[in-house]
């Protein structure tokens, strides 16, 4: 089973950006203990700060992959683009979110890619990461 993770905007910073919100690890450490945790699957990991670039990899593995999981970042609130993107595709995406987007800033209570997912997850931290996956499990 193969599961691409993509994160968008400004996640190649955690670990180091407003360690308050989004914890004091690294993506590149979690998913390390992801690929432990799940031997039996491969997971793809791709990041990008610009919003095509995103689109593209949904593109790409859309057709092809068991699942996807991502954390589009600030795009999740502004991007159409994306959220069509997710509605083209055949593969089955989980939308994730470190902090609980609904404790934050008003303009960050909607999400315009989430309508398009199999499900969301806020507020979890990065274990959402790993609960995104479990729901792709299940079917």
């Amino acid at each position: 089973m193969k599961i691409q993770i993509i994160n968008g905007p400004n996640l190649n910073l955690l670990g180091l950006r407003e360690p308050g919100i989004y914890g004091n690890q690294g993506f590149d450490e979690y998913l390390n203990t992801l690929r432990e945790m799940y031997s039996i699957l491969e997971i793809d990991y791709f990041q990008s700060n610009v919003e095509g670039e995103l689109i593209n990899k949904l593109h790409e593995v859309g057709f092809s992959y068991d699942g996807i999981v991502i954390n589009a970042g600030g795009y999740t609130h502004t991007s159409v683009a994306i959220a069509d993107a997710i509605a083209a595709i055949k593969t089955p995406v989980v939308e994730v979110h470190i902090s609980n987007i609904y404790a934050r800033e008003e303009y960050r209570h909607v999400s315009l890619t989430g309508k398009n997912c199999k499900g969301v997850l806020t507020g979890f931290g990065m274990d959402g990461y790993r609960l995104a996956i479990e729901s792709l499990l299940k079917g």
